[in-house]
């Protein structure tokens, strides 16, 4: 069998709102998922036994034992479906995204997996399934299982489309100040004050002007870099300009192309060690 290849799309959250922390630690959100056409690289080949190999720009220290999400996955899809129908795999992960991100970086490699071994093993099972069964190892990666624009309430992997928001096609870029910053100690500092609900209105594009990230004030405290990004590329003049998740990354939405590559090569002399990544919403 030749080389199987899918993409772990990187992920954003056009909109985060905290309603509640719940008594299992964590969090009731609001947030509007959207993804990039861009990201992580698998590829896998039938093999003796399942093994995994990492590189690329954010391999670097990367765990490729049984605890990795892409192998966990793989093992879940065994167990769920039997051995027979899934042979061992070779897999290898190219790190195109940035660790400890907010883009969602391990969850789409996770859903990346989910379809991999879906398409070429088990195509009888639909996406609401795979999300379903995948999702039960992080709250993101039910949303990375269709990389689609979706509305996620619960922690996040309560998914309902939003067919109003035409968004494919807009050219993002994100940028990344090089600096990780911890999911957990970010949601941890969340001062539990709920502001309000995602969506009011039903006209959606216009309220995410409206809309906010609930964590981007405990984010800065833990990467100050985070408002040089927003500041930099809010100066840049697209129409909307964000965090993503938990930080650091932060992304801008432009009405064409042009205007993206533009601000791309204007940060790209600014500031050289960023790390950033142009595309479109899928």
């Amino acid at each position: 069998m030749a080389a199987m290849r899918e993409t772990g799309w990187a992920k954003i959250n056009l909109a985060l709102h905290i309603r509640a922390r719940r008594s299992d630690g964590y969090h009731a959100i609001e947030t509007l998922f959207a993804f990039v056409d861009a990201g992580d690289a698998i590829e896998a080949e039938v093999a003796d036994r399942d093994h995994l190999v990492i590189d690329g720009e954010f391999g670097g220290g990367l765990s490729a034992g049984a605890d990795n999400l892409v192998l966990r996955t793989l093992t879940l899809l065994r167990d769920r479906y039997g051995a027979p129908r899934i042979p061992p795999l070779a897999i290898g992960l190219t790190k195109r995204l940035p660790v400890a991100a907010g883009i969602g970086g391990g969850s789409a490699d996770a859903a990346a997996m989910a379809r991999l071994v879906r398409r070429h093993f088990l195509p009888e099972v639909g996406n609401e399934a795979l999300a379903r069964l995948a999702g039960s190892l992080g709250a993101d990666i039910a949303a990375c299982v269709a990389s689609e624009t979706c509305l996620g309430v619960g922690v996040g992997e309560e998914l309902s489309a939003v067919p109003e928001l035409l968004l494919t096609g807009t050219p993002v870029l994100l940028v990344n100040p090089r600096q990780p910053v911890a999911t957990g100690p970010v949601f941890a500092a969340w001062d539990g004050v709920d502001r309000g609900p995602l969506f009011t209105g039903a006209d959606l594009r216009a309220q995410l002007f409206a809309a906010r990230n609930d964590l981007q004030r405990p984010a800065v405290a833990q990467c100050p870099a985070i408002v040089d990004v927003l500041t930099e590329l809010g100066a840049l003049k697209p129409w909307l300009a964000r965090m993503s998740g938990s930080g650091a990354t932060c992304f801008a939405l432009f009405d064409a192309p042009a205007e993206r590559d533009a601000a791309a090569a204007i940060l790209a002399a600014r500031h050289p060690g960023w790390w950033q990544m142009a595309g479109t919403l899928r």
